[in-house]
């Protein structure tokens, strides 16, 4: 296969699974969504803690975040750009999420997000993603109010 080649079909294919990824989002499938993490993953995510390390801990915080709640979420990614060769690749873009919390009020919040691709046994594995929030340097508080 000419590298080329392999690039287009590792960014379609990645490409792909970050569609499947708003799916099981949408649906609040962390089965889904952990299906597409490797074992490793290492996730940089926009609450506490500084970072989430394998798959335990990975699906521990899909369903923490998805039991805030209640009835599915809308969930969108904007502006996603992706790299890849054979091997490795990665995406970014802003991720949009709007959904009613269990308490009643509203989530609308964007944020940035890196995805980092692996092939493994020629399969593409999240290997790590890091979320992020702007902060305003004179208040040092996150700015998640922010809209593309």
């Amino acid at each position: 296969m000419l590298v080329a080649n392999a690039t287009a079909v590792g960014q379609a294919q990645i490409r792909d699974m970050m569609a499947e990824w708003v799916t099981a989002a949408c649906a609040k499938d962390v089965n889904r969504l952990i299906s597409l993490h490797a074992p490793d993953v290492v996730l940089f995510d926009v609450g506490n803690p500084l970072q989430y390390d394998g798959l335990d801990a990975a699906t521990r915080r899909m369903k923490e975040w998805f039991s805030f709640f209640q009835g599915p979420v809308d969930y969108e990614i904007r502006d996603l750009t992706i790299a890849a060769d054979e091997d490795v690749g990665f995406c970014h873009g802003l991720h949009h999420v709007n959904g009613t919390r269990t308490d009643g009020t509203t989530l609308d919040m964007w944020w940035r997000a890196t995805v980092c691709f692996r092939k493994l046994d020629r399969k593409w594995m999240v290997t790590h993603a890091h979320s992020s929030v702007p902060f305003d340097v004179n208040s040092g508080r996150a700015s998640l109010d922010l809209k593309p």
